[in-house]
């Protein structure tokens, strides 16, 4: 057996016993009196009711007095059931009989547990007096004589007095009464559980709906906006059908007493299908979402309608509209259920609670159901039932929410860092291309390309150096110039190729014999080279210079012609006199080359050196 039927089935069971219809007894039965003083013939009220239904063309029916009721009406007494009808052109006539045997005079109220009535006349008669009360929704509260949402007629006996009370009861809808006959403190005291029990409802109601407006505009999240959106209209069709919104809000407008509950059930339906739409999540372009768009323009639709239509039609149409939205919000959760939808699980338990609930106090306002007060309190629970279930649903759906969140962060991260790392490694990667190439830029910068001595910029960075070292430690520091004697003819005579084969056989010479660490051999010119020699005195200088320019003299080459060639080397050598710069250091230095080149070439000359003092 499917959900539904198994649904159908438990709705019937719970139905067939509360069904109130009167039985059908002998016409001619006379109404028993009813002993006020006696509580429990008070508590069996039923047993002394009397009723007559005239329809329309029934002379009972166009009467609006007792006394223009036709002789021998037939009254059908009521046998302990509750009057309850369901849609009727008919007028209803009450009749009980009741007197106090009691001692002294005593007040009693006879109470009509059943707000929703056009028309309700009282009447009582008995020792000559003739009371008649008139209200209904039909006419402003406070017709009604006593401030309360129910009807309720006082009866004032004298000892041993007697009173006819009669009714005419009429209205557009269905046609509850539920009559009571009690004493002051029990309508008191019931007064008051009503008032603790419909404050505890309404009052949670309005929480729940502020909170959930307020979690609305703190997350901008839309379904707790149509959540209060729903437990308000719920809350203002339940204040109306309790007859708390035609007792607060509109007591004058009796025009409005009606039109306003089924005003207030076509919001309930069109809340509940925004509210279900966007917390079920709805696939876009699918049958659900089709029928939830088509249900919300119904409830528009039907919204227009209320205030055009008569109650008795739109009541009708709004509470049929109302039980499809919840059947269909309840099928298409069962469907985001079984899709792996989790909330969807709390919302079809509060939905299943909402349809039987709402479909008994559907059942018991259309007058289909006796006892009018427990399906009311029924639906209370179902709502409220609903509501916490609603809101836990909500929860759930904002965990889940959340830990998708949590779960697309933690994605996010760990390709953050997996792309992070892999940018770090490819930063790794360039920073060392990066560094060689500002080494090899280095070495091109600071390098000869021809012939990979030191070129004159290093000469330039590194001899301030050492001559502030020499300064500061008293070592000695020497500088040889180097030149190539008679370069030009070569390049003429052979070319630049053959040139700078030549430059490079003196950059071999020179660093073959500049063999210390601290020793330096730099080409600062076309045929121009230097030695730094520190901790080198002039002596050592001169050896060092002496040994090149011997190999350089006595190295031959074949020119490109094929003759045999050689080069030879001028050098001017200059120690770093005290408190001397690296200026005239090197101008020095260049002099004794000078003075080499003018005696003759191919040999030495040292630069006199300044002895400290």
């Amino acid at each position: 057996m499917s959900l539904s039927m198994r649904l159908f089935a438990i709705m019937i069971l719970y139905l067939m016993p509360a069904t109130a219809l009167p039985d059908s007894p002998p016409s001619d039965m006379k109404c028993p009196v009813l002993e006020a003083t006696d509580s429990q013939a008070r508590q069996s009220l039923m047993h002394y009711i009397c009723f007559y239904s005239a329809g329309p063309g029934d002379p009972a029916h166009d009467a609006v007095r007792p006394d223009e009721l036709p002789d021998g009406l037939a009254w059908t007494p009521a046998m302990g059931h509750d009057l309850v009808f369901s849609h009727t052109n008919s007028v209803y006539w009450v009749h009980l009989n009741v007197k106090n045997s009691g001692p002294a005079q005593d007040l009693w109220y006879l109470k009509l547990n059943y707000p929703l009535l056009d028309e309700v006349s009282f009447w009582q008669s008995g020792n000559g007096q003739y009371d008649r009360l008139k209200t209904g929704d039909q006419y402003p509260f406070k017709s009604r004589g006593i401030d309360y949402r129910y009807f309720l007629l006082p009866v004032t006996l004298a000892p041993g007095e007697s009173r006819a009370i009669t009714l005419r009861i009429r209205s557009s809808g269905a046609l509850n009464v539920p009559l009571s006959f009690e004493t002051p403190e029990q309508v008191i005291a019931q007064s008051n559980h009503l008032t603790l029990t419909h404050g505890l409802f309404y009052g949670a109601l309005l929480v729940f709906a502020v909170f959930n407006i307020l979690l609305f505009f703190s997350s901008g999240t839309v379904p707790y906006f149509y959540n209060a959106f729903y437990m308000a209209a719920m809350g203002l069709f339940m204040f109306s059908m309790g007859g708390f919104a035609n007792q607060y809000f509109w007591p004058d407008s009796a025009g409005f007493a009606n039109t306003s509950i089924p005003l207030a059930l076509a919001l309930c339906a069109l809340s509940m299908t925004l509210f279900g739409r966007s917390f079920l999540e709805v696939e876009k372009q699918t049958v659900a979402e089709n029928v939830l768009k088509a249900l919300a323009w119904l409830c528009v639709g039907f919204l227009i309608f209320t205030v055009i239509l008569p109650y008795n039609k739109t009541i009708l149409l709004n509470t049929v509209l109302a039980l499809t939205v919840i059947s269909s919000l309840f099928f298409i959760a069962i469907v985001r259920w079984r899709q792996g939808y989790q909330p969807a699980m709390w919302y079809v338990l509060a939905w299943l609670i909402m349809l039987i609930g709402g479909l008994v106090y559907a059942l018991a306002a259309f007058g289909y159901l006796a006892d009018f007060l427990a399906r009311e309190s029924l639906m209370q629970v179902a709502v409220g039932g609903q509501v916490i279930l609603l809101n836990y649903a909500m929860v759930q759906r904002w965990r889940l929410l959340n830990e998708k969140l949590l779960a697309v962060e933690h994605n996010a991260r760990t390709d953050l860092e997996f792309k992070v790392h892999e940018r770090t490694a490819q930063l790794r990667n360039t920073m060392r291309e990066l560094e060689q190439a500002n080494r090899q830029l280095a070495t091109l910068s600071l390098n000869d390309a021809l012939t990979g001595l030191h070129n004159r910029r290093h000469m330039d960075n590194i001899l301030p150096e050492l001559c502030a070292e020499s300064r500061r430690t008293g070592q000695p520091f020497t500088l040889a110039l180097i030149d190539a004697d008679h370069f030009k003819v070569v390049n003429d005579t052979w070319g630049h190729s053959f040139g700078d084969t030549c430059l490079q056989l003196i950059a071999e010479i020179l660093t073959g014999h500049v063999k210390r660490p601290r020793d330096i051999a730099i080409r600062f010119g076309g045929e121009e080279f230097a030695l730094l020699l520190p901790g080198t005195d002039v002596e050592g200088a001169l050896k060092v210079c002496q040994e090149i320019l011997h190999e350089a003299a006595t190295t031959s080459l074949t020119a490109p012609d094929g003759a045999d060639a050689s080069i030879t080397l001028s050098a001017g050598v200059a120690a770093l006199n005290y408190g001397e710069g690296q200026s005239d250091l090197f101008a020095r230095a260049d002099e004794a080359l000078y003075q080499a080149k003018a005696g003759g070439r191919n040999r030495v000359i040292v630069s006199e050196t300044i002895p400290a003092d």
